[in-house]
């Protein structure tokens, strides 16, 4: 190769090298740029109260003799957004209540331990402190059926039922391993701004399929760059398998379930391990359906009226 080639070789990889470096500084910039902009489409939904230190956020809305708390799976930056689309059919015969838990929503990012029996007692504390009485008909998403199987075993007169919304079982969480590298490169890449550019925002199916107004899209998008993947969250991961071990050691709680099970794919084993937990639960019902994990937002219609028509059942 001519000295001339090599030259231009290496003023080629130059330019490249300068160009992507801009690139790169660009996005980070206008990412911190923009969390400035959107600190207003940060306002709380709901209102906050102060557990062990720290504002955790709980919304509610309706009246009823029945009182919903909707509990969000793993990864999901804006609960109160993500269970419109199915609460907003419910709040005319029920109270419904969205409690973000720590490093979700609007809630504070913390360093306390994720282990199931913090994690409920911060979400009983929240509903005291916001003045929300039980008995409960729990409504939980993925993860925090956990979460709600563990409150029915530790405190059964606080839960009336459980609807589960494709709602993880013991067995699918046991063997859990927390991808440490791959999330903390996520995180990484979430902090310098480039979930801006990358294809997961078009992803949100609160966004794409449920019933939001253009300005929740935006609060959506907002708190998702904001919070999405945070220490919180990565901490929790560290937990989950544990918790699994702690919530399956326990007996099946008696309590009336309705449990939506999706078919999606990356979740294929999970209706037999519902199926296999519920076995010896007396009043416990079991709906397929035809839709991805985040079922409340593709079959809200459906769900809603089932959840309507089970609960009257279940007081007759």
């Amino acid at each position: 190769m001519s000295e001339i080639k090599k030259k231009n070789k290496k003023r080629i990889f130059l330019i490249q090298l300068c160009i992507e470096l801009t690139v790169f500084v660009v996005i980070i910039s206008i990412h911190f740029i923009q969390l400035k902009r959107e600190e207003e489409l940060r306002t709380p939904l709901g209102q906050l109260v102060e557990v062990n230190g720290h504002n955790m956020s709980v919304y509610s809305e309706g009246e009823g003799e029945k009182t919903l708390v909707f509990l969000s799976g793993s990864e999901t930056t804006s609960p109160i957004l993500d269970f419109k689309s199915l609460y907003s059919l419910l709040s005319d015969e029920y109270k419904i209540v969205v409690v973000e838990r720590f490093g979700y929503g609007f809630s504070d990012v913390v360093d306390s331990p994720r282990d199931i029996a913090t994690v409920l007692s911060e979400t009983r504390a929240a509903l005291t402190k916001a003045g929300i009485e039980g008995p409960y008909v729990l409504c939980p998403h993925s993860l925090s059926g956990l979460e709600s199987l563990y409150w029915a075993q530790q405190y059964p007169d606080e839960v009336e039922a459980i609807i589960g919304l494709d709602m993880a079982v013991p067995e699918a969480l046991i063997d859990f391993k927390d991808e440490v590298l791959l999330n903390t490169i996520r995180n990484f890449f979430t902090r310098i701004g480039w979930i801006r550019v990358l294809p997961l925002i078009s992803d949100m199916d609160c966004v794409k399929y449920g019933i939001l107004t253009e300005e929740e899209k935006d609060i959506a998008h907002a708190m998702m760059y904001y919070n999405f993947l945070n220490k919180t969250v990565l901490n929790e991961f560290k937990y989950i398998s544990q918790n699994a071990k702690t919530v399956g050691d326990g007996k099946t709680p008696q309590v009336p379930m309705l449990l939506f099970v999706s078919s999606d794919k990356l979740k294929k084993e999970w209706p037999g391990y519902i199926q296999s937990y519920v076995s010896n639960v007396e009043n416990a019902n079991i709906v397929q359906l035809d839709c991805p994990h985040y079922v409340h937002d593709y079959e809200y219609v459906r769900i809603s009226e089932d959840i309507k028509k089970y609960l009257n059942e279940m007081d007759n």
